[in-house]
């Protein structure tokens, strides 16, 4: 596929729209993510990096402008359209790793798959060989709670990827991990979506961690802008 992973279209988003109080995190919003490219997002805290996010994986919706993934425009669709696209085309990752605290890291990976309608052998499979990738053969069995923070976050990129999603969105993926388990799972990360392929937009303070992405953009008062 050529067409881009992910376009944003002059995207605006007010809360509490026409009553006092009103807020407007995003401005007109421009977004251009090309296949296989990796791009960070920074913002200061309440700028409305999540915002964006929960929009560009069709979470949320705008009140104006469009949204395209895969070169398919889903602004307006129904909520059965963008729920297929996002199981089938978008895979999530936030600061806190959400894993489901009474099933294994295999079932936390399996899970997804099952509910896309894969094959329970095919998904157990998959589940296998994307803990393998991150070096967590030896753990598939364990529930979260006898995981580590930089293991259970590394189960929870494994979920993201489970379903082989084009675009890749995550929202602080290292936010809450020590500075060195933070390199490490982040490298983990980096070698994850270039060995799939995979486009991503990855929102983080870490300035340092952003550099070693393709591009940098900034989110701030509503309007975004690339680092040149």
């Amino acid at each position: 596929m050529n067409e881009a992973a992910l376009k944003l279209s002059g995207i605006t988003k007010t809360y509490n729209r026409g009553q006092p109080g009103e807020v407007t995190v995003l401005r007109g919003v421009d977004l251009t993510i090309g296949a296989g490219e990796v791009v960070a997002l920074v913002a200061p805290s309440g700028a409305g990096k999540s915002t964006l996010l929960h929009i560009a994986g069709l979470l949320d919706t705008p009140d104006e402008g469009s949204v395209e993934i895969s070169g398919q425009r889903l602004t307006g669709t129904s909520d059965q359209v963008r729920t297929a696209t996002r199981r089938a085309q978008v895979g999530f990752v936030y600061q806190f790793h959400h894993l489901l605290p009474e099933f294994s890291a295999a079932e936390n990976v399996l899970i997804p798959q099952l509910a896309n309608g894969v094959a329970r052998a095919e998904a157990a499979a998959r589940a296998q060989e994307l803990l393998k990738r991150v070096g967590l053969s030896d753990r598939a069995g364990n529930r979260p709670a006898a995981l580590s923070g930089g293991e259970q976050q590394r189960v929870a990129f494994c979920r993201a990827m489970a379903n082989v999603p084009r675009l890749l969105l995550a929202d602080e993926p290292t936010g809450n991990l020590d500075p060195a388990t933070s390199d490490q799972v982040f490298e983990t990360l980096m070698e994850l979506v270039a060995g799939t392929g995979l486009s991503a937009l990855i929102a983080t303070h870490n300035m340092a961690l952003a550099a070693r992405m393709d591009r940098t953009v900034r989110l701030a008062a509503g309007r975004l802008s690339e680092d040149s």
